[in-house]
């Protein structure tokens, strides 16, 4: 069993990618957790202290809240920009022996035993070669390879390294 497709990402595949990888680990988790306290401290003091006060505890959460996913953006927008690779189509084969890529006469292979984990969001599954390095395969761009994808990590794959819907 072996599957084939072409995978073209955009600035937003990045994007989502590095939202999931951030709000899934602690700091994500943390800085959500900050933010809630600092809107609820804004709450409980109002009318306890002085305006500025709560309003600054409403605008330190806001921040929270909002800095980082447009840090992210931001980040994620330039360094498509900027990588003419990242750009560019990339073919996927996976087959009894892992993940092969290539493009434009360059080519990589990832065998199964060299994946840390799979993992499938609404919109993207995601291939961790590392904790932190993954292949970002956008689903609609997938289609109805995805049921065969999904068979052939399901065949390789310890339970615990696939996380797939």
């Amino acid at each position: 069993m072996k599957t084939e497709f072409d995978i073209t990402l955009n600035s937003m595949d990045m994007y989502r990618f590095s939202m999931h990888h951030a709000y899934s680990g602690s700091q994500g988790i943390l800085s959500v957790i900050i933010a809630a306290l600092c809107f609820a401290a804004s709450v409980k003091t109002r009318g306890y202290v002085e305006p500025m006060y709560t309003i600054l505890y409403a605008v330190f959460g806001a921040l929270i809240l909002f800095y980082f996913p447009v840090q992210l953006y931001l980040r994620s927008k330039r360094q498509f920009l900027a990588s003419e690779v990242l750009r560019r189509p990339l073919h996927y084969r996976v087959d009894e022996e892992g993940f092969h890529t290539s493009q434009e006469g360059a080519s990589a292979d990832l065998p199964w035993d060299g994946i840390y984990k799979m993992v499938s969001t609404k919109r993207q599954v995601l291939v961790y070669s590392s904790r932190v390095n993954a292949f970002i395969i956008p689903k609609s761009q997938l289609a109805d390879e995805y049921g065969t994808l999904k068979k052939l990590a399901g065949a390789h794959l310890p339970v615990y390294r696939m996380k797939l819907k």
